[in-house]
Order: structure tokens, then C-alpha cells, then sequence
């Protein structure tokens, strides 16, 4: 049975002595302050556990506040970080929790390049119970300060690999690209060429994997002249897609492993002066807002961004509890959201539209940034990585 600090058990002083440090010292670690050496703490804490030091509260004292986690996130005003603190604060109140949100200023806290305090001092200072991060990844310096402070914490939809072991949950993003493929192989589609990521991201791979995946069932081989590499940027999109265009056999359908990137393909495909989804399917992934606003509205994959941070919420409260998890990462599934943007096969192929605009004189047949044909208004989107 766990001891208290009364007379039936150790007193502050015992604990001070036999961790070899003064009273105050004592007390500072037992109140989570963060002016106390890590190893100091340490030594402290082993005592306080090994003595079985459980403190009372005093009579008449105030009913303890709920505990407290920290979300950091790198931009609180983005559509992203408005779901993932939709998700956070929904779970965080079915638990009992309350949420702080900090802001990660550029790379910001061990090992990393920041002025003023980043992430660390203010959990630090604050005295949080544990802690979630929305961020593309951690620093090794930022891992081993919190592994070294013993800070539970776990990260929501990382878009770089994280060390083995590190809690974090996301998207069944290999899923995602099957299902994107097969959608359009459902219609027809057998020329299928990919807007993808930079080779080596986590989620930009598996989503490729399950685009080739989905091909192999289908029996048709992959043609290393559709799959585009690049970063997420619409003007990056739209150079791709152009060139792709400009194959002797262009695609009939393409999947864009981002929303950002399917707009940006948009955007070269209204320059063409070809239609969507008459002359040409275009299917997305994440479904942000801008992909309902589009015209047409963009077909795409939905990633269930606040499950996944109310999953995170979930997993770091048991996590705070001693609790752990047989497997430190955990995927929600991701679902098609069929709009208007993909249709069956075109009964004209894409090179006599392509031939027929430029035989007319299309002033969009030969311009790369305009926005006129069949494709309207195309909403501006960010390009966080999806």
C-alpha cells in the first residue's frame, strides 16, 4: 500500500535526505517545477516511488484542476490544424483533460534554430501531464528531450518516419491509393498517371504502393512515364501535368496523391482547354476543403483527420494512466468521396481533343497558366503536405 506524508509515512525531509538534495529541492520536483537539473529529478523521483510518498491535500485545499496536455502545432490557422483541434478538444472533454495549444515556431526546441522559448520551457513550465504534436516530425534533440523528461506524447499523422516505438497515429494512406485506383479503373480507366510525391515520405510511398497495387490486380503493368515526382505545390502540379499531356499517349485519368496537387492539375488542364471529367478524369487525396469548393467538385480520398487526432487524444490519456500500448502506431481507414471530377472513359481520346483545341486556335491550347475551357474557377488551396 502506498505511503503518504504524514506521520504514518516518510516526510518531505526523508525523501530530501535520502535523494541527497535540500527540502526545497525536493519540493520543487514534487511540485513539477522545472528549474531542477534532470538528474536531480531524477534521484528525487526514484525516491519518491521507492518510498511509496503520496501527498495529501491539505484541509480545505482547493479541488485539483483537471490535468493538463499540451497540443503543439506548427499553424494554428491552417484547415488541418482546425480539425485536429476539433478531434483534440471533443476527446480531450470526454476525458477529463484540459488542452493548451503552442505554436512551433520554424524548428524550434532542442536542436533546432528558434528565438524566444519554443515548445519545451513552456511544457516545461507549465507543468503538463503529456503532450500531442501536429507537426511534419521531431528532432533527434527533441526526442531525447522528452524521452529524458519522461513526457508522454504522441504524434498526430507525422509526415516524416518516426524512431521505432514512438507512439503516433495517422491514415491508412497505402489503402487510400488502392481505393483511389481502383475508382477509376471501375470506370474504364486503364491510362492512370500519378501526381506524386517526393520519393522517400511516408505517406506520398505508401500511397504509390497502393496505386501499383491496385494495377497489379487489374493485370495492367505500370508505365514508369505516367508516375511524376515532385512537392506539393499547385505550380509544381501543373508543370507535371502539362508534360504529361505532352506524351504520345496521354493519360485519360490522373490520380493526384494530394488535393493541392490535383488543383494545380487543374489549373494546366483548363490551360489545354481540356474538360474535367469529359476529357479527362482527376481524382485527389485528403479532401480539404478546397476540393468541394472546386468546379467541378474534386473527387478524392478523405483522411479523418480529427478521428485521428481524438484517437491521439485517446492514446496519450492512457499512455498518462501507465498504460501501454500493444502497438505504438495505430491507421484509420480512408473512404472515397465521389463528386464530379471523374467519369468514364472519353469516347474521344485525349490526343484528337488535344489536336482538335489546337487545329481551332484555343487561345489556351498552347498557354500554360491560364484558366479558360471546361474547368472553372479553381479555389486557392495551401499545400501542407495531405
Amino acid at each position: 500500500m502506498a505511503r503518504t506524508g504524514s506521520a504514518a509515512g516518510p516526510t518531505l525531509a526523508v525523501i530530501a535526505r535520502e535523494a541527497g538534495v535540500s527540502v526545497p529541492t525536493a519540493s520543487k520536483v514534487l511540485n513539477g517545477r522545472a528549474d531542477v537539473a534532470p538528474d536531480t529529478r531524477r534521484r528525487v523521483t526514484e525516491v519518491l516511488e521507492r518510498l511509496g510518498y503520496v501527498r495529501r491535500p491539505r484541509a480545505g485545499a482547493p479541488k485539483p484542476r483537471p490535468a493538463m496536455v499540451d497540443l503543439v502545432v506548427r499553424s494554428p490557422d491552417s484547415p488541418r490544424a482546425g480539425a485536429v483541434l476539433h478531434g483534440v478538444m471533443e476527446a480531450a472533454h470526454e476525458a477529463g483533460l484540459d488542452v493548451v495549444v503552442s505554436v512551433a515556431a520554424g524548428p524550434g526546441g532542442p536542436g533546432g534554430r528558434r528565438t524566444g522559448p519554443g515548445w519545451p520551457e513552456k511544457l516545461a513550465a507549465r507543468g503538463s501531464a503529456g503532450v500531442l504534436f501536429h507537426l511534419p516530425g521531431l528532432s533527434p534533440g527533441q526526442y531525447a528531450w522528452l524521452d529524458g523528461h519522461r513526457v508522454p506524447y504522441v504524434l498526430i499523422d507525422p509526415a516524416r518516419r518516426p524512431p521505432p516505438g514512438t507512439p503516433s497515429v495517422g491514415a491508412d494512406d497505402h489503402r487510400g491509393g488502392s481505393v483511389a485506383t481502383g475508382h477509376l479503373l471501375a470506370l474504364g480507366h486503364r491510362r492512370i498517371a500519378v501526381l506524386a510525391g517526393r520519393p522517400g515520405t511516408p505517406r506520398g510511398d505508401a500511397r504509390l504502393a497502393g496505386h501499383r497495387e491496385a494495377l497489379a490486380a487489374a493485370g495492367i503493368a505500370p508505365r514508369p512515364e505516367y508516375v511524376r515526382h515532385g512537392d506539393s505545390e499547385r505550380a509544381c502540379a501543373r508543370r507535371r501535368t502539362l508534360a504529361l499531356l505532352g506524351l504520345p499517349e496521354p493519360p485519360t485519368a490522373l490520380f493526384a496523391c494530394s488535393d493541392v496537387m490535383a488543383l494545380g492539375a487543374y489549373e494546366a488542364l483548363a490551360a489545354r482547354g481540356l474538360r474535367v471529367p469529359a476529357d479527362i478524369s482527376v481524382i485527389g487525396f485528403g479532401d480539404l476543403p478546397e476540393a468541394g469548393w472546386a468546379s467541378p467538385a474534386l473527387t478524392t480520398v478523405r483522411r479523418p483527420l480529427s478521428e485521428m487526432a481524438a484517437t491521439a487524444l485517446r492514446l496519450l490519456a492512457r499512455t498518462m494512466s501507465g498504460e501501454q500500448p500493444e502497438n505504438p502506431r495505430t491507421e484509420l481507414f480512408t473512404r472515397l468521396v465521389p463528386r464530379h471530377s471523374t467519369a468514364p472513359v472519353a469516347t474521344r481520346p485525349l490526343r484528337a481533343v488535344r489536336a482538335a483545341a489546337g487545329a481551332a486556335g484555343d487561345p489556351a491550347a498552347g498557354r500554360v497558366d491560364g484558366t479558360a475551357g471546361g474547368t472553372g474557377p479553381v479555389p486557392r488551396a495551401s499545400a501542407v503536405a495531405q
